[in-house]
Formats: structure tokens, C-alpha cells, sequence
């Protein structure tokens, strides 16, 4: 087998496989078709562009994608160490300047000695070793390669993205800046009365959508529903969740308001900033008129309006094992969203996995199984779980990992006990296999 590995897409999966194979001496081609091809929801031609939310979500092991991200952190992640080098404040949530996140992995990767970025657009499998991260908007080319590969039909959902304002068209009079329950000041708050939020309720609900004219019964990530979807549910329900007031208190009234819309900043200089939660399928011009419903945001400049697409992903547990191989040619594996994994970590985390086991295979060394003790291994056990017969993306979440033998009941401790035998489980394997994971 050749050692240079060829990978396709350079997203969040496909640039942290190229890295990984890189730092251990094997030659990587990284094929990238943008920015010669875009997609509905790509802007810019920079690698691991984030095309949704500039958060990573949750930055504590008490949480699963928290653990998820210590784990990268052990195992010398591109991704996560650029997150870390570009954060922004977010509270508990580790968010990014996504330009400077996305310019970040770009230059290290265009400065690795083994790494050749090839900026075409590839429409077959290639001989040799083959990463396929080409993501869950694989373009209509590859995307048939790879169907005849695997020899079934693509399963697939719609994902929606937030809209971002500019800051300096925010009235600051009627926001006030606070994170909830008083851990700091990391978020813009747009509080609500009961008639403001009744207005803008009713108009969402009858706003107009984009319509998906070429699919029928379109079906929806429930992590990225968009928030119109989620308010035809009830009245209330969106005040149980992205706009609930709870742990918030407004300085004008000194009480909580009705309802809330919080705003994340979205660069380092705190030019823009996302609406938390408002991934949406309205219209251009029904975003204008009714996202400017939202106290403070009456006169707000959109520099980008909330968008859907529809994602791909392949029928992993019927395709790969548990090291995101093929199994029916075990020189390609593949990696990111196309696999079934859900989320920006998600997809890095199974980037890094297939790059570290294609180098294994490389050297004539076996795989290392990361085991349902930590996250990232429960992550490559449920993709390849032969038992699961309605195959659906899934989000990082303590549920897949190996149950405690002892029962807790408080969330929270669960949790904590489950994160450290992960962590201890990890640093185990690293300590044994010190020569395969690391060099």
C-alpha cells in the first residue's frame, strides 16, 4: 500500500485526518473543491469553515461533548486546540471567531511539510489509501461514487442555520448583557413582555418559509430544528426553551423577564453577533421583518440570514466498524457527518480516529479500539452498531457511553464519575499505545 493517503473535503473531519496522519510522517493529499465548488451553505474557501453555529457547545466534562473535547484535547487535536487559540466568551460553551478559527487550520495546514492541499473537485474514489470526509453536502459527483460504493441509498435530514447582526446596529438601550444565573457577562439579552413576546409569536408562526420543492416531507435534525417548526408546537414552548427566561434578570426592571433572545458573539472584536437558537427556514425578507420584532433588534443589520439544507449521511452500521473503516475495502475509511455523527466535535473526533488508525494500517500495525469507556470510542461504537436497525445522527451524549457498574442517581455526579473513568481509561490507552498515538 502507498503511504500517501488521499483525503477527501477539508471540513472539520477531513482537515483533523490530514493533520493527524501528517504529525506521524505519512504523506497526505487533502482535496478540497472549494472554492472552484461551494455549496448552499460554504461562504469562504478557508478549511474547516463552520457553516452553522460558532459554538462548540459545552466546554464541561460534566457534559458529554465537554468530555468529548478533553479527550481531543489528550490526543493532540487540530481542531480543538485551533478552538482554544480563537475562543470567544460564551460562558460555559466554548465559541470561536469562526474566521480566525477557520484561518487558523488553514495555515497550519497549508504549513505542514506532508500536507498537499489540491484545490479540485473530485468526482471518483481514487486508488490507494482514501479518507472520504467529504461531508453531508457531498457534492452530486462524489456523492454518486460513493453510492455505487457502498451499494445503498444515502439516508439524509435538513439542518438550518442562525442568523448573525451586526453589533453596531443593536439597540444597546433595550438589551442588557449577562449570562444566566450570574456566571459572568458573555451573552447580549433581549427580554420580552408577555405582548411582545404574544406579537412576535403569532408572527412567526405565520411567516413564510422557503419552500423544498424538490423533496417531500423533509425530515429535521431535532438539535437544528428551525425555530418557526418549533413554534407551531405551542405558544409557550419556545419559552421552555431558546428564549426561557430562567436564571435571567433584566437591570431596567429588576425582574425576570417573559421571555428572552440572547445573542452569542460571533468574532473576536465583538462585531456580530448570532441569534442563539433561531435556526431558520423563513425567507430573507421574513427574517428581516420578524427577527426585527425582537427588542434591540428593531433596526438590526443582517450580515446573514438564517439558512436550511439537506445533509447526507450514509448507513454506517450496515458499512463501517468501529474504526470508521469500510468494511468491504478497508483501505478507505470514512469521516465528519457523512458518517452519522452529529455536531462540529462529533465530526472532528472521527476525523481524528480515522487518521490515526489509516497510519496504523499504513505501518502494519493494528487499530486501537477507544472503547465505549471514553466518548470518543462510544462515538465510533454507535456508528458501527450492528444492532441499530433505524439509523439516525447522533450528537455525543453520555447514553452510548458504558454505564457506571455502580448506580448514582444525582445527574451530575453520573456524569462527573462517568467523564473521570473516561479521561483514566484514555490517558490508559495513550500510556500503553504511546508510539502509535502520539508519534
Amino acid at each position: 500500500m502507498s503511504r500517501a493517503v488521499t483525503v477527501i473535503g477539508g471540513g472539520l473531519a477531513g482537515s483533523e485526518a490530514a493533520w493527524q496522519l501528517a504529525k506521524r510522517g505519512i504523506d497526505v493529499n487533502l482535496i478540497e473543491m472549494r472554492p472552484n465548488v461551494s455549496t448552499p451553505a460554504h461562504k469562504s474557501h478557508l478549511l474547516a469553515e463552520l457553516v452553522c453555529s460558532n459554538s462548540l457547545r459545552s466546554d464541561s466534562v460534566e457534559n458529554a461533548v465537554g468530555l468529548l473535547k478533553e479527550e481531543m484535547r489528550l490526543l493532540d487535536s487540530l481542531i480543538i486546540k485551533a478552538a482554544d487559540d480563537t475562543k470567544v466568551p460564551a460562558g460555559g460553551a466554548l465559541a470561536v471567531d469562526r474566521t480566525e478559527f477557520s484561518r487558523v487550520i488553514t495555515e497550519r495546514i497549508e504549513g505542514h511539510p506532508n500536507i498537499n492541499i489540491i484545490r479540485e473537485h473530485m468526482d471518483i474514489i481514487p486508488d490507494g489509501p482514501v479518507i472520504i470526509a467529504t461531508g453531508p453536502l457531498s457534492s452530486k459527483e462524489i456523492s454518486k461514487s460513493i453510492l455505487n460504493l457502498i451499494g445503498e441509498q444515502y439516508l439524509y435530514f435538513y439542518d438550518a442555520a442562525s442568523p448573525i447582526v451586526d453589533g453596531s446596529s443593536l439597540d444597546l438601550s433595550r438589551i442588557f448583557r449577562a449570562s444566566r444565573y450570574d456566571r459572568g457577562n458573555d451573552y447580549l439579552n433581549c427580554p420580552m413582555t408577555e405582548i411582545e413576546y404574544t406579537t412576535f409569536w403569532h408572527e412567526l408562526i405565520n411567516a413564510k418559509a422557503v419552500e423544498l420543492r424538490s423533496f417531500e416531507g423533509p425530515k429535521v435534525f431535532e438539535g437544528c430544528i428551525p425555530i418557526e417548526i418549533m413554534a407551531k408546537r405551542g405558544m409557550d414552548t419556545l419559552r421552555y426553551g431558546p428564549l426561557k427566561p430562567v436564571g435571567l434578570i433584566d437591570p431596567n426592571s429588576d425582574k425576570q423577564p417573559y421571555a428572552v433572545v440572547q445573542l452569542r458573539q460571533d468574532d473576536r472584536h465583538a462585531t456580530m453577533y448570532n441569534l442563539v437558537g433561531f435556526q431558520t427556514n423563513l425567507k430573507f425578507s421574513e427574517q428581516k421583518r420578524v427577527f426585527s420584532l425582537i427588542p434591540g433588534l428593531e433596526n438590526s443589520k443582517f450580515i446573514r440570514y438564517g439558512v436550511m439544507h439537506r445533509n447526507t449521511f450514509i448507513n454506517s452500521p450496515k458499512t463501517l466498524n468501529k474504526y470508521y473503516q469500510f468494511e468491504k475495502d478497508p483501505r478507505i475509511y470514512f469521516a465528519g457527518q457523512i458518517t452519522g455523527v452529529e455536531g462540529y466535535v462529533e465530526s472532528a473526533s472521527s476525523g481524528l480516529v480515522a487518521g490515526i488508525n489509516m497510519a496504523l494500517q499504513i505501518r502494519g500495525k493494528p487499530p486501537i479500539d477507544f472503547t465505549e469507556y471514553t466518548a470518543i470510542g462510544a462515538l465510533a461504537n454507535y456508528i458501527s452498531d450492528k444492532n441499530i436497525k433505524n439509523f439516525q445522527p447522533m450528537n455525543v451524549n453520555f447514553g452510548i457511553m458504558k454505564p457506571l457498574d455502580i448506580r448514582i442517581k444525582q445527574k451530575r455526579e453520573r456524569n462527573r464519575q462517568i467523564g473521570n473513568r473516561a479521561i483514566s481509561t484514555l490517558k490508559s490507552i495513550v500510556s500503553a499505545k504511546l508510539d502509535n498515538i502520539i508519534k
